[in-house]
């Protein structure tokens, strides 16, 4: 009987440790289900990765919280540039350095996120008056991501800016435009081509 026991507890304590097991390993992978993901694909490489796995697990929480923001959004643009953002991280195929480059792809997604819809601390607005004309006015605000971003604002139009390697002062760069900040002073090129302005930050 001793031994009949012994056996069922051994059982039992394999199960336990197997079911130990496999809830670890579905909490240390990604946000959607690797038993559904096709072979070779990115979502492959993501599973088979610990640190970018934990990194989709991130935006996946950065996500949520950014939706609770998004939910008077007109028009709704929050699942549409996430669905745009799924697609160009999956262009990682062509990359030399697939690792490196998704890595990139979630840094930047993640930064974007929380910046865009003010989900950790931010300073500013800063306003600036560009080549000496009060009215030309550019609005920067600076927040606490990883990279640090800023958001900055002329006319009608906004640019998302990631801070960048610099010998001096801080620059940042976005999709067309730059500002590269030098305590009161900034030199911010807006546009593809645009020209330099020298702008100057207005007292508070």
């Amino acid at each position: 009987m001793m031994r009949g026991l012994y056996k069922t507890l051994m059982g039992l304590n394999i199960y336990v440790l197997l079911f130990t097991m496999a809830v670890s390993a579905h909490a240390d992978g990604p946000s959607f289900d690797c038993a559904k993901v096709e072979a070779g694909s990115i979502e492959e490489i993501i599973c088979n990765s610990e640190s970018l796995s934990a990194m989709d697990v991130t935006l996946a929480e950065v996500y949520k919280e950014a939706e609770k923001k998004a939910q008077n959004e007109h028009p709704p643009v929050l699942k549409a540039e996430q669905r745009g953002w799924i697609k160009g991280r999956n262009e990682c195929w062509k990359s030399d350095n697939k690792e490196k480059c998704i890595e990139n792809e979630y840094t930047q997604r993640i930064a974007e996120l929380q910046a865009s819809y003010r989900l950790v601390n931010s300073k500013g607005p800063f306003f600036y008056a560009c080549d000496g004309n009060p009215a030309k006015e550019v609005v920067l605000t600076f927040f606490e991501t990883e990279p640090p971003t800023l958001i900055a604002e002329f006319g009608d139009s906004t640019s998302l800016m990631y801070l960048q390697p610099s010998g001096s002062g801080s620059k940042y760069q976005g999709g067309n435009e730059s500002a590269w900040i030098k305590g009161k002073e900034a030199m911010v090129i807006w546009g593809y081509e645009g020209p330099e302005m020298k702008c100057e930050q207005k007292p508070q």
